[in-house]
């Protein structure tokens, strides 16, 4: 059985207010050829389909009409788990309609176990594959709060309500195994397990939105967490695509397009996973560019030397530009709108670090809301009612609790 791995998509996702619908367009076209050329019978996407929960018309059209394709091509099987984007009730809504045409989705931890184990036939109706669909664990579906809790006694909670779960679902897959073996001598049929989560040493990028998923955790899960009857394990949430603790058949695929201009250099992959009477055969298959990004750096002069060489290649590319010159500059926006004028480049975002030096002082006339992420207005809060620094730990613990729980509620569940 031949299989393909991605996950995070993000569907729907901007870069600095840019809409990226055509990228994502191009993505699930060059997938759905990829399928088809490469005669993929089992697709498992690992988390993050939409970029939050409330996706918009386009970015659900792209979804099903994707959907859509697959069900009328050569690929047998589609099992699809939510990531910590992803709104569970959402995407659960039409998963029995989805199940009739073999789109098997798992939106939230099931009543049952039994429920996140799938089995996948061939084009022969025998049993080829057992997948342990499991999808993003939410605090709350991991431990019990109890008064007087140390951020100890939370992870230590969190690290055990993974790990027996993980052990619980694996062990049913394994029971089924037992039952569906076929007798071949050296031959099982695979378990490829599957998991939205963040592993020890995991790689991130600065600007790619990957966040914490539990807040206080003091370390995160290491490879031993999972059961060794896993015969591939198909991640998501980490947007660089990586293997977990040099074990090549534990692996994140990443995101396919890059979600910040800190991914511009990454090449983008799926994975393409085959066994074959017991043989298991991994290959990193590169996704295409839909939309250059390119990150530019310096002072003006070096700024439009660069921007010169993109546009003699008649460049479309997308631009963020750091302007790190001492010499101050007031109407750089100005300037740097006419190094581009002439030509398809664009520039979604400026960072001028004669600026941002003096953010945590006196607010500069120039500085936005733009320039500041939800933790820095947060810290800028705390200056200005001159909490003490013995008591901002715990103050910043609670608030990032609170973030927390806003982005896990799902606002599709009635």
């Amino acid at each position: 059985m031949k299989l393909l791995h991605t996950s995070d998509w993000h569907l729907g996702r901007a870069l600095y207010g840019r809409r990226r619908y055509d990228e994502f367009s191009a993505f699930l076209d060059w997938l759905g050829d990829t399928i088809e050329t490469e005669k993929i019978e089992v697709l498992l996407v690992a988390g993050d389909i939409f970029d939050n929960s409330t996706p918009g018309n386009q970015a659900q059209e792209l979804y099903y009409r994707f959907l859509c394709r697959m069900v009328n091509s050569g690929c047998r099987h589609i099992v699809i788990i939510a990531g910590n984007h992803d709104s569970p009730s959402f995407l659960d809504a039409p998963k029995k309609l989805l199940h009739t045409l073999n789109v098997n989705v798992i939106g939230a931890k099931t009543e049952s176990i039994a429920d996140e184990v799938i089995i996948l036939e061939d084009k022969n109706g025998m049993p080829a594959a057992i997948i342990c669909a499991v999808p993003y664990l939410r605090d709350k579906d991991l431990r019990t709060v109890e008064p007087g809790e140390t951020v100890a006694d939370k992870n230590s909670k969190l690290i055990a309500g993974l790990h027996r779960h993980y052990a619980e679902v694996c062990a049913a897959a394994e029971q089924q195994r037992r039952q569906l073996n076929t007798g071949k001598p050296g031959f099982d049929i695979p378990i490829i397990a599957m998991g939205h989560l963040f592993t020890s040493g995991g790689r991130t990028s600065d600007d790619d939105g990957v966040r914490e998923l539990y807040v206080g955790s003091l370390a995160h899960v290491g490879k031993d967490l999972f059961p060794k009857v896993i015969d591939y394990l198909a991640l998501g949430h980490l947007h660089i695509p990586q293997c977990v603790a040099e074990t090549e058949y534990f692996r994140y695929s990443g995101s396919p397009i890059p979600m910040g201009f800190g991914e511009a250099r990454q090449q983008k992959e799926v994975v393409i996973i085959e066994f074959n009477n017991g043989i298991r055969i991994i290959r990193k298959l590169p996704v295409p560019g839909f939309q250059r990004l390119a990150k530019i750096s310096g002072s003006l002069d070096e700024i439009r030397l660069q921007i010169e060489e993109l546009k003699c290649k008649s460049s479309s590319t997308w631009l963020e530009i750091d302007y790190t010159d001492s010499q101050p500059v007031g109407n750089l926006k100005t300037r740097l709108d006419e190094f581009i004028e002439d030509s398809s480049l664009e520039i979604l975002r400026v960072n001028n670090h004669r600026i941002i030096d003096k953010i945590l002082h006196p607010v500069h006339e120039h500085e936005t809301l733009d320039d500041l992420d939800l933790n820095e207005v947060f810290s800028r809060c705390l200056d200005n009612f001159k909490i003490p620094a013995e008591e901002r730990s715990e103050i910043t613990r609670s608030y990032n609790e609170i973030i927390n729980a806003l982005h896990e509620d799902d606002v599709n569940a009635q």
